[in-house]
C-alpha cells in the first residue's frame, strides 16, 4: 500500500496533549482517569487546599480503529471490579452495564463423555463476588463517560505510523481512507491525519501492531522472555425463556483439547443466556489446531449439549491474549510515551483475568501523564515513575503471583499439577524461579505426520460437527454473526511475505496451519496455478476479525497483521 498523496492534497497535523492509541478498558480508563484528576487539581486549586497553578484545558484524543467504541471489544469475561471501584466508585448508579453478579462457580474434568466436578474450587477459579460482562458493552459505557468529561474520542481511526524525533515519540500518523485494492486514491480518498502528541499511550489490546513497530526499534523487550499467546472463541446461546438462572461460572479441563493445552468455561447471564468459550495455548505443537472446530466438538459432549439442548447461538468472536506474564512485560515508558494494557502482556492467564489490569495499569499511567503535564515535560526520566507506580500497584502483585504458570502448565496439564500446587505454596515461585520463555509460539509448531501420523486431517478428532445453523457452525456461518465486515475494493492488511513458502514449505510440511487456527475462514489453499499438484494461499482478509492468530502463530512468520482501513471488522456487540 503506498502513502504517496494524490497532487494537490496535504494531511492536516493536529496537536494534542495526551494521545491515546487504543479505545479498550485499558485506553478508556486512562483518559477518564486524566480528566478526572485534572479536574480534582484544579478544584483544589480553586478551594485554596492547593498551593499551585490550575492546569489549562487539555486535547485528550482517544484513537479506535473499530467503527465505534466497543466494536472491536471481546473477551470472556468475568470482571474484577477492584479498578472500576476505584476510578468511577458511582459506577453501580451510572448504570455500568454488568450482566450479573457471580453467584455460584465450579471446576470440572471432562473426559470423552464422563464429567467429573472437582469436590472443591481452586483458589483461582474463585469468582463469587466478580461480574460477569459484555466487554463490547462495558467500553461503550466507559467511552460514553469519557465524552462526558470532554474527552475526544475519533472511532474509525487506525494508527499506522508511530512518529519519532529522535529516540522520543512525538506522535502517530492515522491511516488514509478510500484507497482501492491497489493502494490508489478513490474519489472517496481521505489523508490520514498527523497528530503531534506530548505524551503517547500505548493501549492497543494484544499484539498491538503499532507498539510491535515501535517495540521492535527501541529494543524494548531486551532481556525479557519471549512473548507468548492464547487463542479464545466464545458463543451466546440463547435458551428458551425461564430455563436458566444467572450467576453460574463453570471451568473445564480435559474434553474436547487433546494435543494442546487449553480449557473452557461456561457462563450464565440474564436474559436466558449461556456464554460458551475456549482457550487454548497457541505455543502448541499441533499443525492442526483449530479452536473453533474444538469449540463445535465441545458442544458435542453430554454435559455440554445437555446444558444446551434447546437453544441456539446468537454471537460469535475470536481474540488472541497475550499469556507470557510478568518475565514477558516490555520497558514500559520511554520518552514521549508508555504502554499499558493487553499491549504490555498485564493478563493473568491463570485466572483468565486482565481487565481490571488493563484498567489499573491505564490508570497509573494517567497520574504519570498528568505528572508531566505538570512538569511540562514528557521526558523518560518524568515518565519512568510510570513503572513505580504498577509495580507498587495490585498488578505486580498479581502478575508476579503467576510468574511462571504459564511455563509450568505448558508441561502438560497432569505434569504439571504438582509443580503448580507448588507455586501456589510459594507465592508463585515454585522449584524454581524466573522460568525462561524462550521459544516463539510460532516455532513450536511440528509436521502433521509427528502429531497425527498418516491420517493428519482424516483423523476423528479433526472432524468439525455438521453444521445445523442453529448450534453447529462452520466458520464461515460463525463469522456471520460477529457483523464482520470491510470495503471489498482496499488493501489487504494481511501482508504475505512469500507465496512461495506457502507452496512449497508450510502446505507440504504442516497442512497450512493458518487455514485451522484462523477463527474467521481468512485463509483457504487452493489448487496452484503456478506448480501442479501443489496448492497456493489466498487470502479473505475482508472476514478477519481482527483476532491476530495469524501474525502470532504461522510456523513460517510469513503473515503480517496490520491494521487495514479505519472503521473496518468486526462489530461486537454483546460479546
Amino acid at each position: 500500500m503506498t502513502d504517496i498523496l494524490p497532487e494537490g492534497v496535504t494531511r492536516e497535523t493536529m496537536d494534542v496533549d495526551v494521545l491515546i492509541v487504543g479505545g479498550g478498558a485499558a485506553g478508556l480508563s486512562c483518559a477518564y482517569k486524566i480528566a478526572s484528576d485534572i479536574e480534582k487539581h484544579n478544584a483544589a486549586v480553586d478551594a485554596g487546599t492547593l498551593q499551585a497553578e490550575k492546569i489549562a484545558e487539555q486535547m485528550i484524543v482517544v484513537l479506535e480503529k473499530g467503527s465505534e467504541i466497543g466494536a472491536h471489544s471481546f473477551s470472556g469475561a468475568v470482571l474484577n471490579p477492584k479498578a472500576l471501584k476505584e476510578l468511577i466508585p458511582n459506577y453501580l448508579e451510572l448504570g455500568c452495564p454488568l450482566d450479573s453478579e457471580v453467584k455460584t462457580d465450579a471446576v470440572y474434568y471432562l473426559g470423552q463423555t464422563s464429567a467429573f466436578k472437582l469436590p472443591i474450587t481452586p483458589p483461582p477459579f474463585h469468582n463469587v463476588g466478580n461480574y460477569i460482562i459484555s466487554l463490547s458493552k462495558l467500553n461503550r459505557w466507559l467511552g460514553q463517560q469519557c465524552e462526558s468529561k470532554g474527552i475526544n474520542i475519533f472511532p474509525g481511526f487506525a494508527a499506522v505510523e508511530a512518529l519519532y524525533g529522535g529516540d522520543k515519540i512525538v506522535g502517530v500518523r492515522t491511516g488514509d481512507k478510500g484507497r482501492d485494492k491497489d493502494g490508489n486514491p478513490k474519489s472517496n480518498f481521505e489523508p490520514g491525519l498527523i497528530l503531534k502528541a506530548k505524551t503517547t499511550i500505548f493501549a492497543e489490546g494484544t499484539r498491538g501492531s503499532l507498539f510491535k513497530q515501535v517495540s521492535k526499534k527501541l529494543d524494548l523487550r531486551a532481556g525479557k522472555n519471549k512473548e507468548v499467546f492464547e487463542e479464545g472463541v466464545k458463543e451466546i446461546i440463547q435458551m428458551p425463556a425461564g430455563t436458566i438462572e444467572a450467576g453460574k461460572v463453570i471451568h473445564t479441563l480435559g474434553f474436547p483439547l487433546n494435543k494442546s493445552i487449553g480449557g473452557t468455561f461456561i457462563y450464565t447471564i440474564p436474559g436466558d443466556k449461556i456464554v460458551l468459550g475456549l482457550v487454548a495455548y497457541l505455543d502448541s505443537k499441533d499443525p492442526l489446531l483449530d479452536p473453533h472446530r474444538e469449540l463445535q466438538k465441545l458442544k458435542t459432549h453430554p454435559f455440554i449439549s445437555n446444558m444446551i439442548s434447546g437453544g441456539k447461538v446468537i454471537a460469535y468472536g475470536g481474540k488472541t491474549l497475550p499469556a507470557g506474564g510478568w518475565y514477558s512485560m516490555p520497558k514500559l515508558f520511554g520518552n514521549g510515551f508508555m504502554v499499558c494494557g493487553d499491549s504490555a502482556s498485564m493478563v493473568d492467564v491463570q485466572k483468565l483475568k486482565g481487565i481490571h489490569l488493563a484498567m489499573k495499569s491505564g490508570m497509573a499511567a494517567a497520574e504519570t501523564a498528568v505528572e508531566a503535564i505538570l512538569k511540562n515535560d514528557s521526558s523518560e526520566k518524568v515518565l519512568s515513575s510510570y513503572e513505580e507506580k504498577i509495580h507498587q500497584s495490585f498488578v505486580k502483585k498479581e502478575l508476579y503471583r503467576v510468574r511462571n504458570f504459564h511455563q509450568t502448565l505448558s508441561k502438560g496439564v497432569f505434569a504439571s499439577l504438582p509443580l503448580i500446587g507448588l507455586q501456589e505454596i510459594t507465592g508463585g515461585r515454585g522449584l524454581f524461579d524466573n522460568l525462561k520463555i524462550d521459544h516463539d509460539d510460532a516455532k513450536t509448531t511440528e509436521s502433521v505426520s509427528d502429531i497425527w501420523g498418516s491420517e493428519g486431517m482424516a483423523h476423528a478428532d479433526n472432524q468439525l460437527p455438521k453444521a445445523d445453523g442453529n448450534l453447529f457452525f462452520d466458520k464461515l456461518g460463525s463469522v456471520y454473526l460477529t457483523g464482520t465486515s470491510h470495503d471489498e475494493d482496499s488493501p489487504n492488511h494481511l501482508k504475505l511475505g512469500s507465496a512461495d513458502i506457502c507452496r512449497t514449505v508450510c502446505e507440504p510440511r504442516y497442512k497450512s496451519p493458518c487455514v485451522q487456527f484462523c477463527p474467521a475462514s481468512v485463509y483457504e489453499m487452493l489448487p496452484s496455478k503456478v506448480e501442479g499438484g501443489k496448492y497456493d494461499l489466498q487470502i479473505n482478509y475482508t472476514n478477519c476479525i481482527h483476532c491476530k492468530t495469524c501474525d502470532i502463530k504461522c510456523p513460517m512468520e510469513n503473515i503480517d497483521w496490520t491494521v487495514p482501513e479505519g472503521g473496518g471488522g468486526p462489530k461486537y456487540v454483546e460479546t
